[in-house]
């Protein structure tokens, strides 16, 4: 209970920097949803290319707010050398990471709830397999925010960290984009029946992203 006490109090501590910063509120969301107007723009000439291609510029505006969550999640720890506070605060590594990570996939899911919302409209989307989209979004969610949060930590003490992150979480996140597309791609279209197969695939990275990154964050952090 202690463990889990400690990530809740972590992932507090950066929602609540968030809230009162508001940049997640008036940066990355807004940039989201300025991602996927752009798209639309962009194909609008070709509305069943737009409808095809929905779900892929979902998850790409996903996957760039992400980045610019990530970057701001570890930019803050470098400020008044708060990381040495979380190296002394005698937090478990693991607790640290789950409560980051907890953070980051918040505001994912606030991003993805704004995002998701002008793809139906501007797009033209019909909402089908309701179950098979939520969860799809939450492990493509879970897994997103685990795989960030420990390459976020690698690159945290670095000077070119802004340009390191999205080269080492790009092709990482390689697979979430995959499944959380198909999975999408085939819910919508009407065959939820061939999107759980995407789904269990993003169920199984989530979890091999949070369990290394539980086991892995405590050393990370000590040598970044």
């Amino acid at each position: 209970m202690s463990f889990l006490r400690d990530a809740l109090l972590v992932a507090g501590k950066d929602l609540r920097i968030e809230r009162r910063s508001r940049v997640a509120l008036q940066q990355i969301i807004p940039f989201g949803g300025v991602v996927v107007m752009l798209f639309a723009f962009a194909l609008d000439s070709d509305r069943t290319l737009l409808h095809q291609a929905a779900p892929g510029l979902f998850w790409a505006a996903v996957l760039l707010a992400v980045l610019l969550a990530i970057g701001r999640s570890f930019s803050i720890e470098e400020a008044n050398r708060a990381r040495d506070g979380l190296r002394l605060s005698g937090l478990d590594g693991g607790s640290i990471f789950l409560g980051k990570a907890a953070a980051i996939a918040v505001e994912l899911f606030l991003l993805e709830i704004v995002v998701g919302a002008v793809v139906v409209v501007l797009y033209d989307i019909s909402i089908r397999g309701v179950v098979v989209l939520l969860c799809a979004a939450v492990a493509a969610t879970v897994g997103l925010a685990a795989t960030g949060t420990v390459y976020g930590v690698l690159a945290g003490g670095l000077r070119a960290r802004e340009t390191l992150v999205p080269l080492l979480v790009l092709p990482a996140v390689t697979p979430v984009m995959l499944g959380a597309t198909r999975s999408f791609q085939a819910a919508l279209d009407g065959r939820p029946g061939d999107a759980w197969p995407w789904v269990q695939l993003l169920t199984a990275f989530a979890v091999l992203a949070v369990t290394a990154g539980t086991v892995a964050f405590g050393p990370l952090l000590e040598e970044a």
